[in-house]
C-alpha cells in the first residue's frame, strides 16, 4: 500500500507521495511513487501512481516509451491535460488486458490509480485522479485535494484545512501532516516521502525535495503537531452529564422467561 495525494489552489499545485510498496515484520521493500514528466517552458506534468507495482511500472514504462521513440500521441504532444488524463488511462486498460487474467487466476489485487498533476501551456492547472479502469476525475475549488492508496487517515487535516484559496506553502505543510498522520496509524506507508510544489504559469518545477526516515524536519512537525493536538484536546470542555439526564436513552426492561 502506499499514499500519494494532490492538493489543486489558485496558486497552483503540491504533490506529494510516500514510498513504501510492502510491509511485514521482517519486510519492508520501497520505490519511488511520484515522477516528472516536464519540459520546462512548454508544460509541467507530475504523475503519482497507486496499486500493484508491476501495472504501474508497466505503464510508466510505455510513457517513457513513447515519448522516447516521439511517438505522435505522447505526454509531450497532447495538447491538454485532460487527453494526457485519457492518454493514462487507455496505457492502464492496455496493461490490464494483457496481465488481469494471471493475476487474477493467482488472487493477486490488480487494480491501480494515477494522480496527474500539471499545466501545459495556455490551460490553467489542473489535477485528475486515474482509476484502474482509465476514466477520470478531476479536482475542482469545491474539492481541491485528491488521494490515492491509503487514504482515510490522511484526510481529515485535508477537509479541515484546505481550501483554494491556501497558499501553496501552506498547502505543502498540510500535505506533509497528512503524510505523517497516516505513516502514524499505518505500517504499510513510510518514508522517503517526495514532495513537489508549482507556481502557476510558472512552466517550471522549482520546488522539489525527499524527506527521508529520520529526517529532522518531519520530526518536528510531528512533535509540534501532536503537541497542538494534545494541548486542543485539553481545552475541550467536558460534557455536562447532567444537562442530559432529561433526554438519556431510557432503560430497558429486561425480560427473562
Amino acid at each position: 500500500m502506499t499514499y500519494c495525494l494532490g492538493i489543486m489552489t489558485r496558486y497552483g499545485l503540491v504533490m506529494a507521495s510516500d514510498s513504501r510498496t510492502n510491509a511485514g515484520v521482517d519486510y519492508i521493500s520501497t520505490y519511488r511513487k511520484l515522477f516528472d514528466f516536464s519540459q520546462a517552458g512548454d508544460r509541467v506534468i507530475i504523475i503519482c501512481v497507486s496499486g500493484n507495482l508491476s501495472i504501474t511500472q508497466n505503464v510508466l514504462t510505455g510513457l517513457y516509451k513513447d515519448i522516447k521513440t516521439q511517438a505522435d500521441i505522447s505526454l509531450y504532444t497532447l495538447p491538454s491535460l485532460y487527453e494526457v488524463s485519457r492518454y493514462i488511462g487507455q496505457k492502464i486498460r492496455q496493461n490490464l488486458e494483457q496481465d488481469s487474467e494471471w493475476l487474477k487466476r493467482d488472487h493477486i489485487d490488480y487494480t491501480c490509480s494515477f494522480l496527474l498533476g500539471g499545466q501545459i501551456l495556455g490551460e490553467d492547472p489542473e489535477l485528475y485522479l486515474i482509476y484502474s479502469q482509465g476514466n477520470c476525475i478531476h479536482a475542482t475549488p469545491e474539492t481541491p485535494f485528491l488521494q490515492i492508496g491509503e487514504t482515510k487517515y490522511g484526510k481529515p487535516i485535508l477537509d479541515r484545512t484546505l481550501s483554494f484559496d491556501t497558499p501553496l506553502e501552506a498547502a505543502a505543510k498540510c500535505a506533509l501532516l497528512s503524510i505523517d498522520s497516516t505513516m502514524k496509524s499505518n505500517i504499510s506507508v513510510g518514508p522517503p516521502i517526495n514532495l513537489v510544489m508549482y507556481y502557476a504559469n510558472s512552466f517550471k518545477l522549482k520546488h522539489r525535495l525527499e524527506l527521508r526516515l529520520g529526517d529532522p524536519y518531519l520530526a518536528e512537525i510531528r512533535r509540534l503537531w501532536e503537541g497542538s493536538l494534545k494541548k486542543a484536546f485539553e481545552q475541550m470542555p467536558d460534557l455536562n452529564w447532567e444537562y442530559y439526564e432529561d433526554a438519556a436513552i431510557p432503560k430497558q426492561d429486561v425480560l427473562i422467561d
